[in-house]
């Protein structure tokens, strides 16, 4: 058996960020992921400046094999309305990014032992160490995998029983000449399309030839069939070509950070990432607060391993302070529901949506680019 300071599971953004922290601290670090790298990822896919600044990214050398998409402008609207266009200026506000090639970057760059397409078989707690596969041994562990993260499973979550996720079905593809040609989508300007009733919204985004298309809802309740009148609406409207409209989605899940009761830490455990239910509120997005999350639990665990102490849920509990006061209280219960925008709310939120000061100010440097928040790391 092999033994570790930590064990890291999950190998997106929050798991590779967590390990890259790490390194130079003395701790041993060994990453699993039940999957081998690169692997598909379904993604709406965009880094902001501030997730650029926290993970140090060389942007000129990411750039030299791998997609990346400036974003000058915005085009919002509610289904149905015509779309609102806000650009943004010269420099760019975000970034798109294909996570089959980003996930693989930062985990090859992260330097901590990897062991890809190894699935967590068993978890156990034995004398003080958490034994992982009846093959490593380690002081503290770490869940970075996901909604269905098995160390989640481990703290207690239950996904899919009392938890009020987010659905989504989304596809990227890469199209051909002739279909590039015929997508009025703009690279420089993913479109965002809120649903009527508000509680989720869907996408198109243009990169280079590759486009991703999708929608999440707060109530994944047919959620089939919402994606296939939108995937249908964007082929009769022009925007994609009828084949790539045709393309078949993927599913997956996770929770917003004001809707997820996970527990940040236990003994000798911590989450982050999705894992944890991190994605903003708003948007949905999950890359900066798993990077956030990430830098956060590296300084509580670099400064236990300084003064020499064990990784007890007392002496984790800073990371947890640390998260709330980055991202606020986390009230929610479990076998709490999510209510829907009552008629006022959705008949107000139509009409702003429709409104360049709201998309610009609001839905886009708010929800999406949260400008309003300072980098972590600059």
């Amino acid at each position: 058996m092999q033994s570790f300071d930590v064990v890291v599971v999950g190998g997106g953004p929050a798991g590779s960020t967590l390990a890259r922290e790490l390194r130079d601290s003395g701790l041993e670090v060994v990453l699993l992921d039940k999957r081998d790298f690169p692997r598909d990822k379904t993604c709406a896919g965009w880094i902001t400046p501030a997730v650029v600044g926290a993970l140090g990214l060389d942007l000129a050398d990411y750039a030299q094999q791998n997609v990346l998409q400036p974003i000058h402008a915005f085009e919002i609207a509610r289904m149905g309305a015509p779309r609102v266009v806000n650009r943004h200026g010269a420099a760019p506000v975000s970034y798109g990014i294909r996570r089959f090639e980003f996930d693989h970057y930062l985990l090859a760059r992260c330097g901590a032992a990897l062991r890809t397409g190894e699935a967590v078989e068993s978890l156990r707690q034995e004398k003080g160490h958490w034994i992982v596969n009846d093959a490593l041994r380690a002081r503290l562990l770490v869940g970075a995998g996901g909604h269905f993260c098995p160390v989640a499973r481990a703290l207690g979550a239950r996904p899919g029983k009392g938890e009020t996720v987010v659905g989504a079905q989304e596809f990227e593809v890469r199209m051909t000449a002739e279909q590039a040609a015929q997508c009025t989508a703009r690279n420089d300007t993913p479109q965002l399309y809120f649903c009527e009733d508000l509680t989720g919204y869907a996408w198109v985004f243009r990169k280079g030839d590759w486009v991703n298309v999708g929608i999440g809802r707060e109530n994944p309740h047919a959620l089939g069939d919402h994606a296939e009148r939108f995937f249908a609406a964007l082929a009769r409207d022009g925007v994609l070509p009828e084949a790539v409209a045709r393309s078949k989605p993927k599913g997956h899940a996770y929770l917003l950070y004001n809707h997820s009761a996970r527990p940040l830490i236990d003994e000798a455990a911590l989450l982050i990432g999705d894992s944890a239910g991190l994605a903003y509120p708003e948007s949905g997005e999950g890359i900066r607060p798993a990077v956030e999350s990430a830098i956060l639990a590296a300084q509580t665990i670099r400064s236990i391993h300084a003064h020499g102490g064990a990784f007890s849920a007392a002496a984790l509990a800073p990371y947890a302070r640390a998260m709330e006061a980055r991202f606020g209280p986390r009230r929610w219960r479990t076998g709490q529901t999510a209510q829907p925008p009552n008629a006022l709310k959705r008949t107000l939120g139509g009409w702003l949506l429709g409104t360049h000061w709201f998309t610009r100010e609001v839905v886009t440097r708010r929800w999406f680019l949260h400008q309003h928040v300072a980098p972590l790391r600059v």
